[in-house]
C-alpha cells in the first residue's frame, strides 16, 4: 500500500480501510503497509505521546480489526510501541497480524535513520527518540515465510542474509524514503536485495508532501525474486501495488543460480584466509 499518512492515528486507519476496499476480486492474502502508516509528521515527541503498550490501545485494536474484517495478513506498516510506561525511548514496531485479527510477531527496526539529506528536513536522527531494535524476525504463512524488514535497513545486505538463512521467501519492506534518496536508490536497493536473496520483495511507501513539510518518494512495489517489478503504483497519491504471486517460483531460481550454497562456501574461505 502507499499511503500519504497524517499525524491522526485516526483519520490514517480511515484511509487504510478506503484502500483496502479497493482489494482486487483475487483477495491479496498479505498487505503491507508503510512505515509510520498511523502518524507521520507530528515529530517524535509526539509519537512518544501516543506510544502503545504491545497489544493495548487502539491503533493495534484498528489494524487488527481490518486485518480481520477483510481476511488478510496485514503487516502494520511501524508504529511507536513502549514495553514500559517509563520508557522515555519507543520501538518503531512492524506488527504482523494474521487473519483472525490476532498479532503474531513484531520487529523493531534495527537501523536507524540517522544521516543528513539534501532537502527540506536536512537532518534526520531516529536514534534521539527510537531504540534500535536487535532481533531478526521471521513468519511463517500458508503461502511462505514472510521475512520483516523497514526502511534504511534495505542498505544493510547481511540482514537480508540473515532472513533467507531463517527461511523467508517474501521480504516485507514498509517504507518512508526521502524523496532525494529514493529518486537516487529505491529501486536499485528494493531490486538488489530480491535479486540476491532469491525472495519476493514487497515494499510499502509514503508519498507525496506532509503536513510537516516532509516529502517522500512513494513508489509501491512488488518484486520477484529474479528482480522483475510486478507491479508499481504510478503517481504519488494513496493507492495499491498489487500482484499476483506463486512462492513455488523461486524454486527454480534458486536450483538454477544456488547462491546460498555458493555463499556458504565463500565463508570457508574467508575464515581460512582470517586464520592465516
Amino acid at each position: 500500500m502507499q499511503l500519504t499518512s497524517s499525524p491522526r492515528p485516526q483519520q490514517n486507519l480511515q484511509e487504510i480501510e478506503a484502500q483496502l476496499q479497493q482489494l482486487p476480486d483475487f483477495r491479496p492474502q498479505l498487505v503491507v503497509l508503510p512505515e509510520a502508516c498511523l502518524c507521520f509528521g507530528a515529530g517524535d515527541k509526539r509519537q512518544r505521546e501516543i506510544a502503545e503498550l504491545p497489544g493495548v490501545g487502539p491503533m493495534q485494536d484498528g489494524l487488527a480489526e481490518l486485518a480481520k474484517r477483510f481476511n488478510v495478513w496485514l503487516i502494520g506498516g511501524t508504529m511507536p510501541l513502549i514495553d514500559n510506561v517509563d520508557d522515555t525511548k519507543f520501538s518503531a514496531a512492524s506488527l504482523v497480524f494474521n487473519p483472525q485479527g490476532e498479532c503474531v510477531a513484531r520487529y523493531n527496526k534495527m537501523h536507524l535513520f540517522d544521516v543528513d539529506v539534501a532537502d527540506k528536513t536536512k537532518s534526520y536522527r531516529e536514534s534521539h527518540w527510537t531504540e534500535a531494535g536487535d532481533s531478526v524476525v521471521t513468519v511463517t504463512t500458508e503461502f511462505g515465510t514472510i521475512g520483516l524488514a523497514v526502511c534504511y535497513d534495505v542498505r544493510f545486505p547481511e540482514l537480508f542474509r540473515a532472513l533467507r538463512n531463517a527461511g523467508a521467501d517474501i521480504f516485507v519492506l514498509p517504507s518512508a524514503f526521502t524523496q532525494v534518496t529514493g529518486n537516487a536508490h529505491w529501486h536499485v536497493l528494493t531490486r538488489a536485495r530480491a535479486i540476491e536473496q532469491q525472495c519476493f520483495m514487497v515494499a510499502a511507501a509514503q508519498a507525496g508532501e506532509h503536513e510537516n513539510g516532509r516529502q517522500t518518494y512513494g513508489h509501491a512495489l512488488v518484486i520477484d525474486g529474479w528482480g522483475r517489478i510486478l507491479a508499481e503504483t504510478e503517481t504519488l497519491q494513496p493507492g495499491l501495488a498489487t500482484a499476483l504471486v506463486n512462492t513455488d517460483s523461486l524454486h527454480k531460481i534458486r536450483q538454477d543460480i544456488p547462491v546460498a550454497k555458493h555463499f556458504n562456501r565463500s565463508k570457508k574461505v574467508i575464515h581460512a584466509s582470517t586464520e592465516r
